[in-house]
């Protein structure tokens, strides 16, 4: 198991991290001042750890382009849902 977590979301009084693909929650008042969604968090000690936020981000970004590449952008305007 690792001691990592990313912070998915937060929901009322409710921090749903993802460890190991699992959904885990803790009491967002666990949370370091300033964490947001995507951060990268020890389990241990529930520090930010920015270095591996950082990696995951670009990660994201890399992932997010080699997707859209290629692909026209989606049309601007107003839509009906």
């Amino acid at each position: 198991m690792t001691n990592r977590a990313t912070l998915d979301r937060i929901e009322d009084d409710v921090a749903v991290l993802v460890v190991d693909g699992r959904e885990v929650t803790r009491p967002a008042s666990e949370l370091p001042a300033g964490a947001r969604e995507g951060d990268v968090l020890d389990l241990d000690t529930l520090a930010v750890d920015p270095e591996a936020t950082e990696a995951l981000r670009e990660e994201v970004r890399g992932a997010r382009e080699k997707a859209t590449r290629g692909k026209p952008p989606p049309p601007s305007g107003s839509f009906d849902l």
